[in-house]
C-alpha cells in the first residue's frame, strides 16, 4: 500500500490533517473516505489495516483527523456530532476537486453513525458501511459517566477519559447527539448498506446493529465479527473487515474486472511494496494482487511464499503451461501436468558438470507428472521441451539486471 500526506481545509477554515492510502501501483479503481471513531485519530491500527486490504481491491482510501484531534487544527471542546458530518463532507469535495469523487464511505463507531448522516449530502456515494456504530446517539450519554454528566448540566462542561486520553466536552456536545436522528437518516438512505458488529462488543452492544441494518433499505448485509472488542485490537479482525468489506464493495462501486486477453500487454511492470514494519510484500503482477513474506522461524509472518518460493514456482507454472501448449498443438492425449520442484543450495562439486566447485550454487529439482495414454517416446520428447519453457531458459541464461533510483 502507497500513501501520500494530506491536508485540506473544512467548512470553518481549518485545516484537517489526512492519508491517501493507495494500491502499490498508485492507481486507485475508486476512492472511500474513512471516519474513524470517537477521539480516535486517523493513525488508528484498526483503520491502517483495513486500508491495507482494501488496497487490494483497488480502492484508495482517505482517512483524517477530525477536527481538534490527531494532527487537525481546532479545539475538540467546540466540536460535536454535526461538525464531524461537515468534516466529512469537506473531505469528499477535497477528493473531488483533486482526484475523483468518493463512492464508498466507511465509519467506525460514531465515524459510522457520521457516515450515515453525511451520506446523502455526498452525491457519489454508492456503498456504505458501519462498524460497531450506534443506532441511537442519544444513548451516548451513559458512556460518559454519573460525574460527567452532572458536571455537563451544573457547569457547562467536563472533562472525560477515553482509551486514556483526556478530552474537554462541553454540554452542547450532547445536546446536538440528541438533535441528530438516526432512524429518519436510516430511512432516506438509498445505498447499499454493510454492517459490520460484534456480539461481544460492550461498548456499543450489538442489538444497535439489529437496529441500523431493520431501518435501512435494501440491498443491505450484516457481518458478524464473533469475538471480536469495540476497537477491533486484535489485528485479524480488522484484517477480515477489510477483506470482506473489499470484496462485498467491488460489487457496487463499478470496480472494472479485466476481462481474459484484454490486458494491455505492453506495461509488463510489475510491482512489490515492503513496508516500514516485517516483511511481508504486496505484489501488483498483471491486474493480479499477490503477497509475498518470509517464514515466522527468520523474522517473517509468514503470510505467503518467500521470494525463492515464488520464482521456483514459476518454472513450475511455465512447465505445466509449455507442455500443456505443446501438447494441444501436436494433438497429444495429455490429460494433465503435475510439477513438484525444491530449491536448495549445494556446492558446484556435488553437481555434474557444474564449473566453479569452490562454489555454492543454487538447485532446483525438478519432478513432472504427466498424466494421460502417452508412449514412453512421447513422455521423454515431453520432457525434452520442458527444458525449453521461458522461464527455465531464463534460468539457465545470462540474465542483466538493471537498477535505479525513482527520482
Amino acid at each position: 500500500m502507497q500513501f501520500q500526506r494530506l491536508a485540506f481545509r473544512n467548512s470553518e477554515g481549518k485545516q484537517l490533517a489526512a492519508r491517501l492510502d493507495l494500491p502499490i501501483d498508485e492507481k486507485p479503481s475508486a476512492y472511500a473516505i474513512f471516519a474513524h471513531c470517537f477521539t480516535c485519530t486517523k493513525n488508528f491500527n484498526a483503520v491502517v489495516n483495513i486500508d491495507r486490504a482494501l488496497a487490494r481491491y483497488g480502492i484508495g482510501v482517505l482517512r483524517f483527523d477530525f477536527t481538534g484531534l490527531g494532527e487537525s487544527e481546532g479545539d475538540f471542546s467546540e466540536t460535536n456530532f454535526s461538525t464531524n458530518v461537515a468534516d466529512l463532507v469537506a473531505a469528499a469535495d477535497f477528493l473531488q476537486e483533486n482526484y475523483e469523487a468518493p463512492k464508498l464511505l466507511i465509519g467506525h463507531s460514531l465515524g459510522g453513525a457520521a457516515v450515515i448522516q453525511a451520506a446523502s449530502k455526498i452525491p457519489s456515494v454508492l456503498a456504505l458501511t458501519t462498524i460497531a456504530a450506534p443506532a441511537d446517539l442519544s444513548d451516548l450519554a451513559h458512556f460518559l459517566g454519573e460525574r460527567s454528566r452532572e458536571s455537563l448540566e451544573a457547569g457547562g462542561e467536563a472533562t472525560i477519559n477515553f482509551s486514556g486520553k483526556e478530552f474537554k466536552i462541553r454540554k452542547q456536545f450532547l445536546e446536538n447527539l440528541e438533535q441528530n436522528r438516526m432512524k429518519d437518516a436510516l430511512a432516506e438512505l438509498k445505498t447499499p448498506l454493510m454492517v459490520f458488529h460484534s456480539p461481544a462488543d460492550q461498548v456499543v452492544p450489538i442489538e444497535n446493529a439489529a437496529r441500523i441494518f431493520a431501518a435501512a433499505h435494501h440491498p443491505k448485509s450484516f457481518v458478524s465479527l464473533d469475538s471480536a472488542d469495540h476497537l477491533l485490537s486484535n489485528r485479524e479482525d480488522s484484517l477480515y473487515v477489510g477483506s470482506v468489506l473489499g470484496a462485498w464493495a467491488a460489487r457496487y462501486l463499478g470496480i472494472p474486472r479485466e476481462a481474459p486477453g484484454k490486458r494491455d500487454l505492453s506495461d509488463n511492470r510489475i510491482v512489490a511494496r515492503t513496508g516500514k514494519i516485517g516483511y511481508q510484500t504486496e505484489i501488483i503482477a498483471g491486474g493480479h494482487s499477490l503477497i509475498a513474506d518470509e517464514p515466522i522461524a527468520v523474522g517473517g509472518a509468514g503470510t505467503g511464499p518467500n521470494p525463492y518460493d515464488l520464482l521456483v514456482a514459476a518454472l513450475g507454472a511455465c512447465t505445466g503451461m509449455t507442455l500443456r501448449m505443446y501438447a494441444d498443438r501436436k494433438k497429444l492425449p495429455l490429460d494433465s501436468v503435475t510439477v513438484r520442484l525444491r530449491h536448495r543450495k549445494i556446492h558446484a562439486e556435488d553437481c555434474a558438470g557444474c564449473e566453479a566447485a569452490s562454489r555454492k550454487i543454487d538447485f532446483i529439482e525438478r519432478e513432472i507428472d504427466l498424466e494421460g495414454d502417452l508412449d514412453e517416446p512421447t513422455r521423454r520428447r515431453l520432457l525434452e521441451i520442458a527444458d525449453r519453457c521461458p522461464v527455465h531458459r531464463t534460468l539457465k541464461s545470462a540474465t542483466k539486471i538493471e537498477s535505479r533510483l525513482k527520482d
